[in-house]
């Protein structure tokens, strides 16, 4: 399986840093959807579902956690820790999120809106539809 770790680009001086982020540019969907997971409890695991159609981008603009993903054929493990990479997820990628530490704030770009028949939430079903 292909994980896919974008750069993106830091623009700084004194005063700080800064990312933009861009549709069709450094991020390669036009955005239609955004949200945020923070306050995760220790030892918390989140996602357990695949989209059908749904491509997102995951950053973690603060602390760190464990992205788990899997194809059907093959399961990797990366460590989101760094503002400045995104990582792209596509459709049909099973995805965990664990480990998160206690400041992690995970933000999440979409292709789409918030659609539930999209969701694949059963993993036995999923690797069915992998095939």
């Amino acid at each position: 399986m292909k994980v896919e770790l974008i750069p993106l680009q830091i623009h700084g001086d004194e005063r700080g840093s800064l990312v933009s982020l861009e549709r069709n540019s450094n991020i390669p969907f036009d955005i239609r959807r955004v949200y945020y997971i923070f306050d995760t409890e220790n030892g918390v695991t989140r996602g357990y579902h695949a989209h059908k159609k749904l491509m997102q981008m995951a950053i973690v603009l603060k602390g760190s956690c464990d992205f788990i993903l899997d194809d059907g054929n093959e399961r990797v493990s990366i460590t989101l820790n760094n503002p400045a990479q995104g990582l792209l997820i596509n459709s049909f990628i099973w995805r965990e999120m664990k480990n998160f530490t206690p400041d992690c704030v995970l933000m999440i770009l979409a292709d789409n809106e918030y659609d539930e028949s999209d969701y694949i939430r059963d993993y036995d079903q999923f690797r069915l539809m992998a095939k």
